[in-house]
């Protein structure tokens, strides 16, 4: 991504209503996530058989998480759990790094591709989006605070 500070990005007006920065920072890393979530058939890139790559994902203030020899159980079915990504979001302050990763062994091939299987790009290409869902979330706080 770029180097440009989050606070630059966003719109003038949310420097000087107080909280606002932060809220649209931490509003628009949900939906980075969500995005990266999203199976294919709910209009998203995310492939989703078992659930275990969505399961994977994990998040941290300190480093990426590291992909593990991990994987999914015969037959098994895995809910994703958002509430360790929720606590990394929420305890974040503008300026903090977050890594979110995938820590299933296969999540690199699914995100670039192999095998003859093509790329599904669930992670880049909703990271790609990011000045885009900072700016709607910018435009939905300044619509709630009447602006």
């Amino acid at each position: 991504m770029a180097t440009l500070s989050f606070s630059a990005a966003v719109a003038q007006w949310a420097d000087k209503v107080e909280g606002a920065v932060e809220a649209i920072f931490k509003e628009a890393t949900q939906e980075v996530v969500e995005e990266m979530q999203r199976p294919v058939g709910q209009g998203g890139r995310m492939r989703v058989d078992t659930g275990f790559l969505r399961a994977s994902l994990l998040a941290s203030s300190t480093s990426m998480p590291a992909i593990s020899a991990a994987k999914p159980v015969e037959g098994g079915t895995y809910p994703p759990v958002f509430g360790q990504i929720e606590a990394v979001i929420a305890g974040a302050d503008i300026g903090d790094t977050l890594y979110f990763g995938y820590t299933a062994s296969y999540a690199g091939y699914r995100e670039y591709g192999a095998n003859g299987q093509p790329a599904d790009g669930f992670v880049r290409l909703a990271a790609q989006n990011w000045p885009i869902i900072v700016d709607r979330k910018a435009a939905e706080l300044k619509a709630r605070l009447g602006l």
